[in-house]
């Protein structure tokens, strides 16, 4: 009982200092009501049930199924979509990169491609640069 009595102690001197500034200064305050604010201790010293708890993070608990099939699931299937491209990936392929350079594909190893840019000019990109296979006939 002490600790509320306090608590709205402090409420009465915070209300009475505002008033004192926003009568003086001109500055406004916004506060919540002293009759929540007074009635907030005397609902956590209850003790509260699990179902008050479990309702309580119900909005938190939706907002992150909400996050992970609107952003994180879409984004998994463009990678493996995206890595299954890349390992289909053989010789004379035509490529676009990330960068925007259109060539052919002319030799292949672990990490790297060499795209045949022009008529004997030949660029070296990780296979992960590579943003689309075109169709066959695109580079001529």
């Amino acid at each position: 009982m002490v600790r509320f009595a306090c608590a709205g102690a402090w409420v009465l001197c915070l209300r009475r200092v505002v008033c004192v500034l926003s009568i003086r200064c001109g500055v406004s305050f916004v506060f919540i009501s002293s009759a929540f604010a007074q009635t907030a201790p005397a609902a956590a010293a209850g003790g509260g049930d699990i179902m008050s708890s479990l309702t309580g993070m119900l909005p938190l608990v939706l907002m992150f199924v909400v996050l992970y099939f609107v952003m994180i699931r879409p984004q998994m299937k463009r990678q493996k979509e995206h890595r299954a491209m890349i390992d289909a990936i053989a010789k004379g392929d035509e490529v676009a990169t990330a960068g925007g350079i259109i060539g052919k594909v002319t030799r292949l190893s672990e990490g790297f491609l060499h795209i045949e840019i022009a008529s004997g000019v030949e660029v070296q990109v990780q296979r992960s640069a590579v943003a689309q296979v075109l169709p066959k006939g695109t580079v001529k």
